[in-house]
């Protein structure tokens, strides 16, 4: 279900919409922000909640590793893309689950009219580390319907 209204959309939001996402702010298009689940260095897994206000996607980037690695994530909330590069985007709702092995450049975020919120989860490997790449053009973005 879409959500264009920001107070609804908190109402549906299981896990809550958190901070303003500035240390990465400046990885994104539009205003995100981040909820932690689990705190960063001491469990083995990083959880957040990543909630996207309406258009807002995040740059293209690479999560890499010498073994292991991606990420993971599970829809909760909204409506959101994810893309990677050579591929159809994939329309995000509810109990959606993407997997995104190591090297696969991608991008993902909201549609263009609705709030959208995702649990990311960093999967351990060895050697990992994020490349942040170009911005989803709004010409390319524009055009996902």
């Amino acid at each position: 279900m879409k959500y264009q209204n920001r107070e609804e959309f908190e109402k549906v939001d299981s896990f809550g919409v958190g901070a303003p996402n500035d240390a990465f702010a400046k990885y994104f298009v539009g205003n995100s922000f981040l909820k932690p689940l689990t705190e960063f260095g001491k469990c083995p897994v990083f959880l957040a909640n990543v909630t996207f206000e309406p258009g807002c996607r995040n740059n293209w980037h690479i999560h890499h590793a010498k073994s292991g690695g991606g990420q993971l994530l599970i829809c909760t909330a909204g409506e959101g893309w994810y893309q990677e590069e050579g591929k159809e985007a994939v329309s995000l709702v509810p109990g959606t689950v993407i997997t995104i092995p190591a090297e696969v450049k991608h991008w993902h975020g909201a549609k263009a009219d609705s709030w959208f919120s995702h649990i990311a989860v960093e999967v351990p490997g060895e050697e990992c580390s994020n490349e942040w790449c170009e911005p989803v053009s709004d010409e390319d973005y524009n055009k996902l319907v």
